[in-house]
């Protein structure tokens, strides 16, 4: 026993000065690095284009509405793990909005900056480029949520729309996040941030929501330390919690309390910029992508979509992942994109 307590000890110490080498001798850490080209600028806000080398097999482009929360750049981790890599391989024409870091200086952007604003300014601009009454818009989680009520209000510019984990329905208490919500005031906590919410303190937050993550994530970079690529796999991960943004504290105010805390978007309530967004309204075609293991937005307030829309061609897709896993695990490389691309390809006249 005592032999192989020594062994297993020798083992492990060779390990870790292997993986000292290791990160000694690692390139620096990229992530993102699909080619594109900015056509847009406005305030933080980026608008990119991915550069392709050859014609679109799908006419329609699309645009990416990403959260606020985090950024992008998960979407396009590297490139046997890259989203957005899938879709151009697929043949989709593909723009994407970067919503900067906000500053003290956009501490009073409300939801209407961004829908009406940010977003209305940016599907403009693909449709001038490309001559187009409509799009399709491609979200994401939050990014999705700012979508379907974007799709709301401008209906007659949105062609196809397609939802990914994205939060419709906060009445459900099957995720901790939505319960812990429900009872904060989150009046104070935008004033004692002095109205810029850090994305560390939103970082914080998640980590709570499982607390053995950061046990499993040490004992995850133990076992790949003396492994480069898998080392760099979870380095790229880690690299892109880091970078998390602030949120503006007014914008944040409002989606915390109208949606999470009032459930104001499925009661056709919510008001955006002086307008009552009714999800009636939405009468394209709509695919609503949910992952059945998701701990950040449960299935209970995704599915909920199609029943509230007006559509009659909408699809609900669920997806055997987390929250994350749906983009960037070996599944979602062979399954969310194509699905995406079929659906979109069937509906491009």
């Amino acid at each position: 026993m005592e032999n192989k307590m020594l062994q297993e000890i020798a083992d492990a110490n060779a390990k870790l000065v292997k993986g000292f080498e290791t990160l000694g001798k690692l390139p620096e850490v990229e992530i993102a690095a699909t080619p594109k080209t900015e056509v847009y600028a406005e305030d933080k806000l980026r608008l990119f284009h991915y550069n392709r080398d050859t014609d679109a097999t799908i006419k329609t482009p699309v645009l990416i509405v990403y959260a606020l929360v985090n950024t992008y750049k998960m979407l396009d981790l590297q490139p046997d793990r890259s989203y957005i890599q899938n879709l151009l391989n697929l043949g989709l024409d593909v723009y994407l909005i970067d919503w900067g870091t906000p500053s003290k200086g956009d501490r009073y952007l409300t939801m209407d900056d961004y829908i009406n604003g940010y977003i209305n300014n940016c599907v403009d601009v693909v449709r001038k480029k490309h001559k187009a009454e409509k799009i399709n818009i491609i979200s994401i989680c939050q990014g999705g949520t700012f979508s379907v009520i974007y799709t709301a209000l401008h209906q007659n510019k949105i062609k196809n729309l397609i939802t990914q984990v994205t939060p419709v329905d906060f009445s459900t208490n099957d995720g901790l996040l939505f319960r812990w919500a429900k009872d904060m005031n989150f009046d104070k906590l935008v004033e004692g941030y002095d109205g810029l919410i850090p994305g560390e303190f939103l970082n914080e937050g998640f980590n709570m929501l499982k607390p053995t993550q950061q046990f499993q994530k040490q004992q995850t970079l133990v076992n790949v330390l003396d492994d480069k690529d898998k080392l760099l796999n979870f380095l790229r991960m880690e690299k892109w919690i880091a970078e998390s943004p602030a949120q503006a504290g007014e914008c944040y105010r409002q989606f915390m309390k109208d949606l999470y805390q009032k459930n104001l978007l499925v009661k056709n309530e919510l008001i955006v910029g002086g307008k009552k967004v009714n999800l009636k309204n939405i009468t394209c075609p709509v695919l609503n992508v949910y992952a059945t293991q998701d701990h950040l937005v449960p299935p209970s307030a995704s599915i909920p979509l199609c029943d509230n829309i007006t559509s009659t061609d909408k699809e609900t897709y669920s997806f055997a992942g987390g929250h994350i896993g749906v983009f960037v695990g070996g599944k979602s490389q062979k399954e969310l994109a194509p699905a995406v691309a079929n659906f979109l390809k069937k509906r491009d006249k």
